[in-house]
């Protein structure tokens, strides 16, 4: 949403460049029909800042794709005891994910599992440091609903799309548009939590846990 010399000028001074996403965004632009459905380098970079910041241990992921932002993730998370659990509704992109993950050297950071996530996470044990959500439009809200009680205080809910390509102002009755929307208000409103949307790539919501 920035002209295209102010991204340019921050890409140039911003530590983002990075080998393996790199080949993690070439695979994936290769192998699937819209490889616009990845975390950019600036956006992966932040999520590494903000799990490592918190000192992050149990990290859960909804919506794998490819693998990048669980890299971004794992990369964050305390050395020693720090573990990803990233899940995705969809198998087609797991030989992507298998091999993204070993060309970073995080296997052992991360858990992968297919699946409806609203089935998975309450069968999960975990009190979590960071969510990060980035899969199914349509289930925000039940995302969220989902995983909040089960999120430490202090702890960080993350969101991806959250502007929706500038649809929730220009176009609010566009179907995911509308939802987003919806999301948006309900953690503006929601007592547990103090929330701050940041306009970096297609947005990111930043709820923290009071």
């Amino acid at each position: 949403m920035l002209a295209p010399e102010i991204q340019k000028y921050i890409d140039d001074h911003s530590n983002i460049e990075d080998a393996v996403l790199h080949e993690v965004d070439r695979n994936t632009h290769l192998h699937t029909l819209m490889p616009q459905m990845l975390s950019g380098s600036m956006q992966g970079k932040m999520l590494t800042l903000m799990t490592s910041l918190i000192d992050a241990k149990n990290v859960l992921e909804i919506g794998t794709f490819t693998g990048f932002g669980t890299i971004c993730l794992a990369r964050g998370v305390n050395s020693t005891e720090g573990k990803v659990v990233t899940i995705d509704v969809n198998p087609e992109f797991t030989f992507l994910v298998k091999k993204h993950l070993k060309l970073a050297g995080i296997e052992d950071r991360v858990e992968t599992m297919i699946g409806d996530a609203l089935k998975i996470i309450p069968e999960r044990k975990e009190i979590w440091d960071l969510v990060y959500i980035d899969a199914n439009k349509q289930e925000y809200v039940e995302y969220f609903n989902v995983v909040i009680d089960r999120v430490r205080p202090g702890g960080l809910i993350l969101t991806d799309n959250v502007l929706w390509s500038g649809k929730v102002v220009n176009e609010p009755n566009e179907v995911d548009a509308k939802v987003i929307n919806t999301y948006n208000r309900m953690l503006y409103d929601d007592p547990r939590i103090e929330v701050i949307i940041l306009p970096v790539r297609d947005g990111l919501s930043v709820a923290r846990k009071k």
